[in-house]
């Protein structure tokens, strides 16, 4: 992890294409256009859904639902047609119109769908079976053949908004949505990879309005969907696969060779399309599905190269999604090929298996733009429609490979699903998008260390906030920017996270603080990571502004008490001073008033320079001693004049008088030395005598002793006394980090 300032000409910094989602707000009627372009694109998309629904409204079809059982031709199983009412439980053969047109009924009439038929056979006969029963029901009078003989003449009315069926309405709903969140994501950001962006949305918002119209309730599907349908719904998944590759290319960042590698992956969408549709190319599901997978895999390999070169975590989360999303692919491809040629439940499931699958892909297209927007109702949609695509593989594959009865293959794809959910989501997602949430524990622990550095060094605050950012988030990188934010945001898509640390409006210069790839590019930036960056800074503010008014507090106070110290008791003092009897009384009053005086002069300074405070200790002790008969040898030496806190220097004076005290008037001493020296930040302090003191370790400590040790401690040492040698005491004071 690295700190450093962002200046022009930095390539890390600028091709990360962070520094354009940095740069100022887009003008308000640059905003406003898009906004109206965007009401247009909904209408538009409204009326073409609008015009969709009514077409299909108007197409002939039979309110027939057919059961189909495996070895049984498939029988009535519900009906809105009076006629057919009384056949329910009875298996037509065939329907024909008045002009001898006719389609046989079996089991394929159910199938809605051609592109997801694996046999080639079998997908010609539901294109042609479809296409001739949309020939009968334009005639409108059908007759519907049972056996024995019984032909009941009904008639082929338009499907109606009812005959749509309920799975129409929120899989157009869903082709909406997608359409929408393409056009939001290209016109929030016009640039070439969300032109690709829109274009996977588009296709697979046309994919969605096929299967609705596959899905429609009762028989009878519109002339030709049946014929264009396999080849149309080919063309779209080759297309989505080959925009995914290519998108990979250019985003997170572009690529070497990015040409070669697109046109590569858009080569199948050319050229399977064409070979099918000429009939020059057999196995065309096959090759289709091989194709797709094809393209998952060199998507897979594009974006774990890109990580390699720049380990943007959007590369290291969108690896994770693609592999999660191959593997699902793999798996429902293996299901379907299993299931390929039964009728009855397995080709019911099988039918669904494309349905889900295509859910599960079209949540995580709708995902990918917001991962770093803490959307977890598409998080959990996602996750469910994967667990769903892996149960109803797993289902296909039981039946097909183990030959287990309906029951037990669903009850045990189901359980083994759900279980996998249940026990692994919180991993899923943390492997998948990277949404592991910073503990309460660890961030109070860390803003705590940090305020209480503060309060030591005030003057390191953006150092500090940077270095605590680093602690929480782990970033591969820090840029310090000289700019002012609103507030902090997430940016590049969640691979940046930018907080304000100084604000211009209060004076100085503006700093903001750049964190690039979080834990060390194997997650995102989230929103939520932006709101914790913003109550730390906050917090960490506030506790500077709460140290600050408490030292203005606390100066105020030992002015207050200075002032009073020096008004009252100096005038008694002062006035005792001229009433002395004797000059000893005189010059003992005179010494308290020097003493008096530092004090007081103490009191109002905010700090002292450790050179005149050793003068002025010096000179205090001088004059005792003097007074005391008694000798001063004196040594400090230090190697840079720190400014020393009231709280040092209160702490300092009172321990050196107190042991000079001592020293005096319980040790008897002739002679007292006092050695002091600072070398880098530890403080040693001895203060020794030639008294009648011994066996300091027998000592009762009482207020004298006991207030030394509890200065030292405040200051961080610990304190000490032996004996000198032939005569007296040594106190020795150590302070390692003073």
């Amino acid at each position: 992890m690295t700190e450093r300032p962002a200046v022009p000409g930095d390539s890390s910094f600028a091709n990360s294409a962070l520094e354009p989602t940095l740069g100022a707000d887009l003008p308000q009627h640059w905003t406003g256009w898009r906004r109206q372009f965007l009401v247009v694109l909904t209408v538009l998309g409204c009326l073409g859904l609008l015009a969709l629904t009514r077409w299909l409204a108007a197409s002939p079809a039979l309110d027939v639902v057919l059961l189909g059982a495996t070895g049984a031709p498939p029988t009535v199983l519900s009906t809105s047609v009076p006629a057919l009412e009384p056949m329910v439980g009875r298996a037509p053969i065939a329907l024909r119109n008045a002009d001898g047109r006719e389609v046989r009924v079996d089991a394929l009439l159910n199938e809605h769908s051609p592109r997801w038929q694996v046999d080639d056979a079998v997908r010609e006969r539901v294109v042609a079976q479809q296409e001739a029963l949309a020939e009968v029901l334009e005639g409108r009078e059908v007759f519907v053949e049972f056996r024995n003989g019984i032909e009941l003449p009904v008639l082929a009315r338009p499907r109606g908004f009812d005959g749509l069926g309920l799975l129409y309405w929120p899989l157009t709903a869903l082709a909406l949505a997608v359409y929408l969140v393409g056009a939001i994501v290209l016109l929030a950001r016009p640039q070439g990879r969300n032109v690709v962006y829109l274009f996977v949305m588009l296709s697979q918002a046309a994919t969605l309005l096929f299967i609705a119209v596959g899905s429609m309730r009762g028989l009878g599907l519109p002339a030709g969907f049946a014929t264009v349908e396999p080849l149309a719904r080919m063309v779209l998944d080759l297309a989505v696969g080959a925009a995914v590759l290519h998108a990979f290319t250019l985003h997170p960042r572009p690529l070497p060779h990015r040409q070669a590698i697109a046109a590569a992956g858009w080569l199948p969408v050319f050229v399977l399309p064409v070979l099918a549709h000429s009939g020059a190319l057999s196995h065309v599901w096959w090759w289709t599905q091989g194709a797709l997978l094809a393209q998952g895999a060199a998507a897979l390999a594009t974006i774990s190269w890109s990580y390699r070169i720049e380990a943007n975590p959007f590369a290291a989360v969108l690896r994770r999604l693609g592999v999660f999303t191959l593997a699902a692919f793999a798996l429902v491809t293996l299901g379907m090929a299993a299931a390929a040629g039964t009728t009855g439940r397995p080709g019911t499931v099988a039918a669904a298996g494309s349905l889900v699958w295509t859910l599960f892909f079209t949540s995580l297209l709708l995902l990918v733009p917001f991962l770093s927007r803490s959307r977890m109702a598409l998080r959990e949609l996602a996750m469910l429609a994967g667990i769903s695509t892996i149960a109803v593989s797993l289902d296909l594959l039981f039946v097909a490979l183990f030959s287990l009865g309906p029951f037990t293959s669903l009850t045990l794809a189901v359980f083994l699903a759900l279980g996998a959910y249940a026990g692994a989501r919180q991993w899923i997602l943390n492997q998948t998008i990277g949404s592991e949430v910073l503990t309460t524990e660890r961030t109070f622990e860390q803003l705590y260390r940090v305020a209480r550095e503060l309060q030591k060094q005030p003057s390191r605050y953006s150092t500090l906030v940077a270095e605590l950012l680093r602690e929480l988030f782990e970033p591969l990188e820090v840029l310090r920017l000289e700019r002012d934010s609103p507030r902090a945001s997430v940016v590049g898509g969640g691979a940046a996270l930018v907080v304000p640390v100084r604000s211009s409006r209060g004076g100085g210069r503006p700093l903001s603080l750049v964190l690039r790839f979080a834990r060390r590019g194997q997650r995102l930036f989230s929103r939520d990571d932006a709101r914790l960056a913003e109550r730390v800074v906050d917090q960490l503010k506030r506790a500077v502004a709460y140290d600050q008014a408490v030292e203005r507090g606390r100066n105020e106070e030992r002015l207050r008490i200075a002032q009073d110290l020096h008004d009252d008791i100096g005038a008694r003092l002062l006035t005792l001073m001229y009433q002395a009897q004797t000059p000893e009384m005189e010059d003992y009053i005179r010494h308290t008033l020097l003493d008096l005086k530092t004090l007081t002069r103490g009191l109002a300074a905010a700090n002292h320079r450790l050179s005149h405070a050793s003068a002025e200790w010096k000179a205090d002790l001088t004059q005792r001693l003097t007074a005391a008969q008694v000798q001063l040898g004196w040594s400090v030496e230090f190697d840079r004049d720190v400014r020393l806190t009231v709280v040092q220097w209160s702490a300092l004076t009172r321990v050196i008088r107190e042991l000079v005290t001592n020293s005096l008037y319980h040790g008897h001493a002739s002679r007292v030395d006092l050695q002091m020296a600072l070398h880098g930040t530890r403080l040693t302090l001895a203060v020794s005598d030639d008294g009648d003191g011994r066996a300091p370790e027998g000592w009762a400590h009482g207020l004298g002793l006991g207030g030394v040790r509890k200065r030292v401690k405040l200051l961080g040492g610990e304190v000490r006394w032996r004996e000198n040698g032939p005569r007296g005491i040594v106190c020795e004071v150590l302070v390692p980090d003073f």
